[in-house]
């Protein structure tokens, strides 16, 4: 059985996290990260290129989900091998998730670290699991996307468990439109 490719697997634990214990929450991203999707989920269809976003479209248990990424423009570090760096925004509707920011390092994250984006002068702290970010709450992944709308850069910044200190600076040329058709696609109620 043929699987989604990572970045389509992983917005859905955002979601999970928020609604339970720590530790419950680390426990249930392992099985998430360890389980393929189902059948229905791997029918994955892009919605477009939008400047430097691409924003999908996908069923899960038969419930769409939505999402948009982007990779860095520019990645800065003293590091010798870096995977894929991505910033994404995930809708599920019949979860009523919508806004879930998440980061996907390239490499795992320093433990019980934070991860900084900055975007049109904001700062906002960002917890880290393995090698993926999260805002806290669903509060501040809305507050980090209306900002993202109004600036033209994100600058993310984090540490590895090498403690090697990155930064990535993410074009937001296309943000408003791509989010504009995961919007569509997967409407808030």
């Amino acid at each position: 059985m043929s699987l989604l490719p990572a970045r389509a697997r992983f917005p859905k634990i955002a979601g999970m996290m928020r609604w339970m214990p720590p530790l419950a929450a680390v426990t249930a991203m392992g099985l998430a990260l360890a389980a393929p999707m189902t059948a229905g989920a791997q029918e994955m269809k892009a919605l477009g290129t939008f400047g430097k976003w691409v924003a999908y479209t996908y069923t899960d248990k038969g419930k769409p989900v939505c999402y948009m990424s982007a990779k860095p423009e520019k990645s800065e570090g003293a590091y010798k091998a870096r995977g894929d760096v991505e910033l994404l925004i995930t809708h599920r509707p019949a979860e009523k998730a919508f806004d879930v920011l998440s980061v996907v390092a390239g490499y795992q994250y320093k433990p019980d670290s934070d991860v900084v984006l900055t975007a049109g002068g904001q700062t906002f702290n960002l917890f880290t699991n393995a090698d993926r970010a999260w805002a806290r709450d669903a509060k501040t992944d809305a507050a980090v996307v209306q900002q993202l709308i109004k600036s033209s850069t994100a600058v993310v910044k984090g540490t590895s468990s090498r403690n090697t200190t990155t930064t990535d600076t993410v074009s937001l040329a296309g943000f408003s439109a791509a989010y504009k058709a995961i919007g569509d696609t997967c409407k808030k109620p």
